[in-house]
């Protein structure tokens, strides 16, 4: 019985030592392969003052977050005194954010002494996604102003066109320096609006100027005139300066227009000469028609003359005796007015003919 028990207790201690030696060699493959795998990295990290857990770097690979690239940037955050942890990188990341550039811009807003927190510069990571800008662009405008050129030589234009008082186009093109307002990058209008809003400043000052004279005599009226009006209010940037780079002088729109406007009247005169000739030539053939009517009249009449001679043959108010008579005085009167006809012929006769 002793000797059963015996053997059975060297059975079990054997099958331990296995039990045992094969969690000791799962756990020396884990650490192998977490090793293998973040060794460096974690080494890396440590040695730059940064240290991280091996939790933190097996949470970064089993959410799919690049581990170099996260512990890389805040070993970058921590040398420049920022102490940025691993779970605000990765979800900045997860978040679609370039956590290459909040970083650096972090660090250059605290060179330069300006106060930028972590989540300000996610926000505005986040905002220039997509428009071909950048966190690290903004915080480096906001150092050193930037220049743009009004209008852009991307929209095709190459002067701003605007008409004085006395109908002469003035051509202007400006220069506005700006510098990025971080508090307001979030939300604000682009360089677009900026630019729109200076050449409707532009427009509008040299179209109150009484003669195009006074704009090339003062160019920096419009910039002084432009920057009160407080154009870069609700925009991610602040105008720091517009300064007028060129002014020339365009063609004369007034003389135009009223050229135009003089061959518009002409136009206009012609026409309404052209109905009254139209309705003159309308009423001389009405009276024309009139005329014509009135002979017919005097036909017509001249016709009921021998039917009325004959109804008073047959009445016995006329009788033969007064028909001769009548028709010698026709007679009579016919060869007067021949007489006098030839006497007017002859008299107007030339001499010696």
């Amino acid at each position: 019985m002793n000797r059963n028990l015996t053997l059975l207790a060297g059975i079990l201690t054997e099958n331990m030592q296995w039990v045992l030696f094969a969690v000791l060699l799962l756990i020396a493959l884990v650490i192998g392969i977490l090793m293998l795998n973040f060794g460096m990295i974690y080494i890396r990290a440590l040695t730059s003052g940064a240290k991280v857990k091996f939790s933190e770097l097996i949470a970064l690979r089993l959410r799919g977050v690049p581990v170099s690239l996260i512990v890389d940037n805040r070993i970058t955050a921590v040398k420049s005194g920022m102490n940025l942890s691993i779970d605000d990188l990765s979800t900045h990341y997860m978040a679609g954010g370039n956590v290459d550039m909040v970083v650096p811009a972090l660090i250059a807003a605290r060179k330069a002494g300006i106060h930028l927190e972590f989540d300000r510069a996610c926000a505005i990571d986040l905002a220039t996604k997509g428009t071909g800008k950048t966190v690290l662009e903004a915080v480096k405008t906001s150092v050193n102003p930037k220049v743009i050129d009004c209008p852009e030589a991307s929209s095709g234009k190459t002067t701003i066109d605007g008409v004085a008082k006395d109908g002469i186009v003035i051509k202007a093109k400006a220069r506005v320096t700006v510098r990025t307002n971080l508090d307001r990058f979030v939300g604000g209008a682009t360089e677009e609006t900026i630019i729109a809003r200076v050449g409707e400043g532009i427009v509008t000052t040299i179209g109150s100027s009484n003669s195009y004279k006074d704009v090339l005599e003062n160019p920096d009226r419009i910039s002084k005139t432009v920057l009160d009006k407080a154009l870069d209010s609700n925009t991610a940037f602040e105008i720091l300066s517009i300064d007028i780079a060129d002014v020339d002088v365009g063609e004369n729109v007034g003389a135009k227009l009223q050229a135009e406007q003089a061959e518009a009247n002409k136009l206009i005169a012609q026409a309404h000469a052209e109905v009254r000739r139209a309705a003159a030539v309308a009423l001389e053939q009405e009276m024309l028609a009139r005329v014509q009517e009135m002979r017919a009249r005097v036909v017509e009449a001249e016709a009921q003359v021998p039917l009325a001679m004959a109804e008073a043959f047959r009445q016995g108010n006329l009788g033969v005796m007064d028909y001769y008579k009548m028709k010698n005085v026709q007679a009579d009167t016919g060869m007067r007015d021949s007489i006098a006809g030839s006497g007017n012929a002859s008299q107007n006769k030339p001499a010696g003919t």
